[in-house]
Formats: C-alpha cells, sequence, structure tokens
C-alpha cells in the first residue's frame, strides 16, 4: 500500500525560453510537465525583449534555440555575458552542428540539448542548475577566502612592525643600559687591577675580565641580529660580515662570491636578502651536517641572485612540505613582498637556497616597510 506522493516546498524553476516557434514552445512545458519538474516558463523571441526580461525578472536558467531569426542563441549568450550574469544557459536546437556545440561549451555554456532528446530536458536543467549553484558557492567561498588571506596579511604585517619596534627598543636598552653598565664594570674592574697587589686577586680580576669581555661581545652580537646596522655599508659588506661570522661560530669553511664589490641595491631588497643568508646558514649549522657552504651575490642582467649551497646531507620532500616548515614560508613571504620569489633545491648532495628579486620591480616606497621585518632565527623544517 503506497502513501500519498511526497510534497517539496521548493518554488518552481523560473525559465526563460528564447524561441521562435510556438509549436517547439509548447513541445518544452509539455516535456517539463510531463517530467513533474515544477517550472514557470516565459517565451520571447527577441533579443531586446530577451534582455529586458533579464533585466526585470529573476530567472533560473535560460533555455535558448540555436538557429533564430537574424541571430543566434550564441548572440544571446554573449547578451548575457555582457550583463554580468551568470545564469544557467542551455542551447536547445533542432540542429546543432558539433563543431558549434564545442564551441558553445568552450564559451562557457552550461549544456545544450538536441529537441528530439526532450526527454532528457528536465534533467539537463537541474544539472545546469546544481553545477551553477556550486560554482556561485565557490566563487563565494574563494571571495571569503581570499579576503581573509587578506586580513591576515595585513594582520601578519602588523604583528611585524610591532615586534620589530620591540626588537630596536630592547637594542637601544642593551646599548643603552646593558652596555653602559658592562663598560663602566670593565673601568672598574681595570682601576682595581692597576691597584691590587695580591695574586689571587689578579686571578679572580682576569677571569672577570674574561667574562665581561664575552658578555660585552654578546651584546653587540645580539645588536647585530636585532638591527643589522652593517647594511648601511652595502648588501656584499654585509654578508661578508655575516660569512665571517658563521665560519668563526661554526667551524665550516664558507666562501663568498660575488659579481662586484658594490651592488645597487634598494634598502629593503639588501635586508630581504641579508635575512634570507642569514635562516639559510642557521638552517646549515642545524641539519644539514655540512663541512662548506658556498655563497654567489650577483646583480647580472637586472635581477638580485642570491644563493647559498651546501655540501651536506640534503632535505627530504616530506620535510620541505610539511606544514611546520615556517622558516622557509617567511622566506617566500619576504621574497614576495619585493617581488621576488624563492627557490629550494635538495639532493643527498646538499641542498641550494635561491633567492631571485628583479631589480626593476623592487619599490623603493617599501624600504621603510621592509626595513621593520623581524627576524627569527628559525629553521626551515
Amino acid at each position: 500500500m503506497s502513501g500519498p506522493p511526497e510534497t517539496t516546498d521548493r518554488p518552481p524553476v523560473r525559465i526563460l525560453h528564447l524561441e521562435d516557434s510556438r509549436v517547439d514552445h509548447a513541445l518544452v512545458k509539455f516535456a517539463l510537465q510531463r517530467s513533474q519538474l515544477g517550472s514557470e516558463v516565459v517565451l520571447v523571441d527577441t533579443v531586446d525583449d530577451f534582455r529586458r526580461e533579464l533585466q526585470t525578472a529573476h530567472y533560473d536558467v535560460v533555455l535558448a534555440d540555436y538557429h533564430l531569426p537574424g541571430f543566434t542563441g550564441m548572440d544571446a549568450w554573449d547578451e548575457l555575458c555582457e550583463m554580468g550574469m551568470k545564469t544557467p544557459f542551455i542551447i536547445l536546437s533542432g540542429a546543432i552542428g558539433e563543431t558549434a556545440a564545442v564551441d558553445a561549451m568552450h564559451r562557457g555554456v552550461s549544456d545544450y540539448l538536441l529537441k528530439d532528446s526532450m526527454h532528457r530536458l528536465s534533467h539537463v536543467i537541474q544539472r545546469a542548475i546544481e553545477v551553477s549553484e556550486t560554482r556561485r558557492a565557490k566563487d563565494a567561498a574563494d571571495a571569503e577566502l581570499a579576503e581573509s588571506r587578506r586580513r591576515l596579511a595585513e594582520l601578519a604585517e602588523h604583528l611585524q612592525t610591532s615586534i620589530e619596534q620591540e626588537r630596536a627598543d630592547i637594542a637601544r636598552e642593551i646599548h643603552d643600559d646593558i652596555g653602559g653598565a658592562l663598560a663602566a664594570v670593565k673601568l672598574d674592574l681595570a682601576w682595581v687591577g692597576r691597584h691590587a697587589v695580591d695574586d689571587s686577586v689578579q686571578r679572580h680580576l682576569g677571569s672577570a675580565m674574561e667574562m665581561l669581555q664575552h658578555a660585552l661581545g654578546a651584546s653587540q652580537r645580539i645588536m647585530m641580529n636585532l638591527r643589522p646596522p652593517i647594511l648601511d655599508q652595502g648588501l656584499v659588506a654585509a654578508v661578508l660580515w655575516l660569512a665571517a661570522g658563521f665560519e668563526r661560530r661554526s667551524g665550516l669553511r664558507v666562501s663568498v662570491r660575488r659579481s662586484s664589490e658594490q651592488l645597487d641595491v634598494p634598502r629593503e631588497v639588501q635586508l630581504v636578502a641579508y635575512r634570507t643568508a642569514q635562516e639559510a646558514m642557521t638552517n646549515v649549522s642545524k641539519h644539514a651536517e655540512a663541512s662548506t657552504v658556498d655563497i654567489d651575490l650577483s646583480d647580472r642582467e637586472g635581477v638580485l641572485t642570491l644563493e647559498v649551497t651546501d655540501n651536506g646531507k640534503g632535505l627530504d620532500a616530506q620535510a620541505l612540505r610539511k606544514a611546520k616548515s615556517f622558516g622557509l614560508l617567511g622566506l617566500r613571504e619576504r621574497a614576495a613582498k619585493v617581488g621576488g620569489w624563492l627557490d629550494v633545491s635538495s639532493s643527498p648532495r646538499g641542498t641550494s637556497v635561491i633567492l631571485s628579486v628583479p631589480l626593476s620591480s623592487s619599490n623603493p616606497d617599501n624600504a621603510a616597510q621592509a626595513d621593520e621585518e623581524p627576524h627569527d632565527q628559525g629553521d626551515f623544517v
């Protein structure tokens, strides 16, 4: 025993039918009735009427004959596109060649149906509407995602500016307070050393002076990392200084090759290149198990290229793709901010980090902003 037929609250499908034949229009309505698809069909037979209906009423789908007096269904499709509408559009024709059908689909038409297959009309309409709704939902999601990314980028930029300001304040405090206090202590210890005659006191003073000198060196190194004034002498000088310090601390051999002793590079690009070299060498010391590091610095053909290569064990592909590769992600973000890009290639024979920045595309107006980039001694992986 069967129950009563199911009822739905879905509104009828509103269909705009572009057709010059009243007989074919009646066949469309009959096919829709047989399929039990709730629908409202409005007939138009000119481009002007077609345009007016689209402007004054909402339609869920358009059915258009391909051959019409003085124009074609594709002309109607062009009108729809010029109006900026994304209403599903179906070509319904008695005879349409394969070439015309393929061209229509390539131009974005939802579907086409031959009039001798009218029994499939409701299915084609429903499928076109579903695809259109899916595309609209995807477009909305993409727009929301783009807006979210824009807001995240603004937040990241704000955080970077705030962090860098704090770093600058810390560097000043280290220089003014800690550095000044250590210098005063050094003077006092020197005075004590000149006046003390006891050997044990002299030994303790020597040990204290060594520790004090170590603290002074550490404070200077921290200040340099927080805000590298070495960049005022140019990128080549900064990279040479960075390489010398890394070689001294790590014991690895570091060679620096450059196209010239002075590179004409905007300030914001200098900072990005400096941070990239710094991060790359930090990764070498922590993960590479290398014995040598080669740095190539060039501005040939209007492109700044920085390549840091080691002869270590390399990084596997999974390590490069893992979610917490924030060091690599940060380097790529920095490169993108100045119109450049970052490539990382790795094999069992070593890893290469290559930064490329077209110098003509760098914007001097972003110099102050790029100078606010915080430095973190993060790893690639």
